[in-house]
This record gives C-alpha cells, structure tokens and sequence, in this order.
C-alpha cells in the first residue's frame, strides 16, 4: 500500500476537483446525453469511494461529511451551470436540473450502503477482538 502525506492528498483533490468542474460546464458528446443521468450517479458512487479510499475512512462523522461535501458540490455545479449559460448567453452544457441531485444522491447512497456494510463487519470484528482480548487477560 502507498503510503501519502495529507499534503500530497489533498493537492490530488484539488486537481480531481478542478477537472471535476470543467467537466460538469462542458457540453456532454452526443452518445452520452441520454444516459446524462446516470453517468450522476456513476460519478458520485465514484467521487464518494475515492474519497473514502484516499483517506481511509474509517468513521462515521468523515463519511457524513464527504457525504454532505458532495451533495453540496453536486447543487452548486448544477447552479452553476445554470448561471454560465446566463451569463454567457448560450448552453455550455445543460440547465439547473433536480433530476441530476436525484441521481447525485442516488449514487452516493448506493456507495454509502457499501460503507456501512464495511464499518459494521469492522466495528464487529473489533468488538469481538476487544473481548476476546479482555478474556484472555482474566
């Protein structure tokens, strides 16, 4: 396993970000709009796992808050691209649509369920462990 400085993995963010947003403002190919809704959910499911990955996240209150850090990424892109088309005065790539939260959601859910299905097979283990451990000391 590679190990990385905090320094190191929040410049990887700051670049996965940055191409993120580009690639949310720009005008999807053709033979990808009819599953635009999908490929949401894809890249949450993805953006939430990698998160959760690179920074081996191991409780809780850092799950909810990548959670919550996507879904606020999720409304401010789709605000945003609401707001580059008035201000340019022509679509880069699409309007504020509430269907794309749905999917945003949706794909960070499905990944959170694999989460939790993670935490509470580690916390048991632990658990287990910790008695096991205070048995052996008696």
């Amino acid at each position: 396993m590679i190990k990385l400085s905090d320094k190191i993995k929040y410049s990887i963010v700051a670049i996965c970000f940055a191409i993120s947003c580009c690639g949310f403002l720009i005008k999807l190919p053709v033979p990808f709009r009819d599953i635009d809704t999908e490929l949401h959910a894809l890249f949450f499911f993805m953006a939430a796992a990698f998160l959760n990955i690179l920074f081996k996240v191991k409780k809780l209150n850092n799950h909810l808050m990548i959670f919550g850090m996507l879904l606020l990424f999720g409304t401010l892109i789709e605000f945003a691209q609401d707001y580059s088309n008035k201000l340019l005065h022509k679509t880069i790539h699409g309007k504020f649509d509430p269907n794309d939260l749905k999917y945003n959601l949706i794909g960070m859910t499905i990944f959170s369920i694999f989460w939790f299905a993670y935490y509470y097979k580690t916390r048991s283990q632990e658990i287990i462990e910790q008695t096991d451990s205070k048995k052996n000391k008696h």
